[in-house]
C-alpha cells in the first residue's frame, strides 16, 4: 500500500469518527445540557458563588434622573382653563444600593437582607441646580389636606377653606428642586403638626428616603430551585399584601428586579415587586438588543398591566375602594402613600389613556423615550443595562432610573460569553471538521484517481502495453 493510499485511508477513518460523535453529541445536546446544570449550580446566592458579591454589591453604576413639569399658567386653570406644562431637567443623582445585614436561613436556601439607598447629585449630569432652579408645581400637602376632609360635612370643609386662605396657602407652590424632592417645613403641616404631633410637618417626594431602605426582605437563594432563584419569600414579614381589594393584587411575586433566574426564554413573564407602586409588576419579551456588544433579551410591561379593568378584569383588585377605579395608564397607591393623593403612571402618562394625554397642555409621550424596560443577557440573566420609569401625580414629576453596564464589566461578560458558545457549540465544531476532512478525502480521492488513469494513459501512448 502505497504512503498516498494510507493518508486516503487515514482521513476517511477520523472523518468517519469525527462525523459520528459530533452528530451524536449535537443529538445528545452533552455540552449544552453542561452548560445549564453549571450555570444552575453557580448562580444561586451563597458566600461563595460567583453572583453573590455582585448581587450584595450591584457593579453598574445607577442613575436617577428626575424631570419637573413647571406650571406655566396656574392663572388659567384657577379660572377653569387647561394647565400648560414645561418639562424641565433632568437633575441626576448617583444611587448606591448596598444590601445590609445579609443573613442566610434556613440551610443556605433562603437570604434575609435590607437594601438601603442612598443618592448623590452629579452635576455634569444634570441640566441645572437643584438648590437655585424654581418649580411651580402642585400644592400636594394642600391637596392631601382637602382629601381628607372630603368625608367631613360642606361647612366644615368651607371653614378650612377661608382659613387656608388667610394662610396664604395656595393650589400651587413655588419650590426648589431640592425642597421638592428631599423636604421642606411646610405651614400647613406645621400648623397641624401642633394641633396633631404624629402629622411630620416636612413634606418631599423623596423625604426620608435618603440613606433608608423600602423594608425587609427575604430572598430564596435557588438552592433548590434555580427558577426561584432570587425571588422574594417575604417583604416586612409578609407573603402577601393588603392594600388591594383582591387576593391577586395583594400577592409578592417575583424578585425585586435586581436579579432573575438563568437560562430565561423569550416565551415566559418575568414578575417584580416594586415597593415604590405597592404591588408586582410583570414583563414580557419586546426583542433582542445588543448593549456594549452583549446580545440581550428586552423585556417590558405589556399595555395590560396598567389598563383599565373595564379592558383587563385582574386589574379589579387595584381598585381602592373596590369598584373606584381609574383609566388605563395610571395607578392610584394613596393606600401605601400614608392617605396622600398619589398616583403614579409612565412619564407623561405613555400607555394611558387620552383623556389623561389631553387633559394637560405640554405633555408628549413616546416609547423610546418613555418606556420602562430591562435588557437580560439570558443565560446568566445579567442586566448589562436597564431603564425603570415612573411618573408621580399630581405632582407630575417623571422619575427614570438607569443603569447600564459599564466597559470593564462588559469586557469580562463578553469573554465569559464567547467561551460559553464555544464549548455549546463543540459538537457543532467537531461535525465542521468531520465536513472539513471529508472534502478532503474526496480531494485525495479524486488526484489519486486522475494520477492512476494519467498512468495508465502513459503506458499505452509509449506502447508499454501492445493491448491498448
Amino acid at each position: 500500500m502505497t504512503r498516498r493510499s494510507c493518508a486516503i485511508y487515514a482521513t476517511g477513518i477520523v472523518c468517519a469518527h469525527l462525523l459520528i460523535v459530533g452528530i451524536a453529541l449535537v443529538l445528545a445536546q452533552v455540552f449544552q445540557t453542561m452548560i445549564q446544570s453549571r450555570l444552575k449550580k453557580e448562580i444561586t446566592l451563597t458566600e461563595k458563588s460567583q453572583v453573590f458579591e455582585a448581587w450584595k454589591n450591584p457593579p453598574p453604576p445607577v442613575y436617577m434622573e428626575y424631570y419637573f413639569f413647571n406650571v406655566t399658567n396656574p392663572e388659567v386653570f384657577l379660572a377653569g382653563g387647561k394647565a400648560s406644562v414645561q418639562q424641565i431637567g433632568p437633575y441626576t443623582y448617583r444611587e448606591y444600593r448596598p444590601r445590609e445585614n445579609v443573613t442566610f436561613l434556613e440551610n443556605g436556601t433562603k437570604v434575609y437582607a435590607l437594601n438601603p439607598k442612598t443618592f448623590v447629585f452629579v452635576p455634569e449630569k444634570s441640566a441645572g441646580n437643584p438648590e437655585v432652579d424654581l418649580v411651580r408645581t402642585v400644592n400636594i400637602p394642600l391637596v392631601a389636606v382637602m382629601n381628607e376632609l372630603n368625608s367631613y360635612s360642606f361647612l366644615l370643609r368651607s371653614v378650612v377653606s377661608f382659613y387656608l386662605s388667610g394662610l396664604g396657602v395656595d393650589l400651587f407652590m413655588t419650590r426648589t428642586v431640592h425642597e421638592i424632592l428631599w423636604g421642606f417645613k411646610d405651614p400647613l403641616l406645621t400648623k397641624i403638626h401642633s394641633l396633631k404631633p404624629e402629622v411630620d410637618e416636612y413634606f418631599g417626594l423623596m423625604w426620608k428616603k435618603n440613606g433608608t431602605h423600602e423594608g425587609e426582605f427575604v430572598f430564596h437563594t435557588g438552592e433548590q430551585n434555580y427558577l426561584d432563584y432570587g425571588k422574594i419569600d417575604t417583604w416586612n414579614g409578609l407573603r402577601k399584601m393588603s392594600w388591594w381589594s383582591s387576593n391577586q393584587s395583594n400577592m409578592i411575586n417575583g424578585t425585586d428586579g435586581a436579579v432573575f433566574h438563568p437560562l430565561i426564554n423569550k416565551n415566559e413573564l418575568l414578575y417584580i415587586f416594586a415597593a415604590d407602586l405597592c404591588r408586582s409588576i410583570h414583563l414580557g419579551y419586546v426583542k433582542d438588543v445588543e448593549v456594549k456588544g452583549i446580545q440581550a433579551y428586552r423585556f417590558a410591561p405589556p399595555a395590560d398591566v396598567l389598563m383599565s379593568p373595564d379592558n383587563n378584569p385582574t386589574n379589579a383588585g387595584f381598585c381602592v375602594p373596590a369598584g373606584e377605579c381609574l383609566g388605563t395608564g395610571v395607578l392610584k397607591v394613596s393606600v401605601c402613600r400614608e392617605g396622600a393623593p398619589i398616583v403614579v403612571s409612565f412619564p407623561h402618562f405613555y400607555q394611558a389613556d387620552e383623556a389623561y394625554i389631553n387633559a394637560v397642555d405640554g405633555l408628549n409621550p413616546q416609547k423610546e423615550y418613555h418606556e420602562t424596560y430591562l435588557d437580560l443577557q439570558p443565560h446568566r440573566s445579567f442586566l448589562p443595562g436597564n431603564h425603570k420609569q415612573a411618573q408621580t401625580d399630581p405632582l407630575l414629576a417623571p422619575r427614570p432610573q438607569t443603569a447600564t453596564i459599564d466597559d470593564d464589566s462588559a469586557a469580562q461578560m463578553r469573554t465569559m460569553i464567547l467561551l460559553v458558545t464555544l464549548v455549546s457549540n463543540f459538537p457543532l465544531l467537531i461535525v465542521g471538521m468531520g465536513i472539513i476532512l471529508l472534502l478532503v478525502l474526496v480531494v485525495l480521492f479524486c488526484r489519486n484517481r486522475q494520477k492512476k488513469v494519467r498512468s495508465i494513459a502513459s503506458l499505452c501512448t509509449s506502447e508499454i502495453i501492445p493491448s491498448c
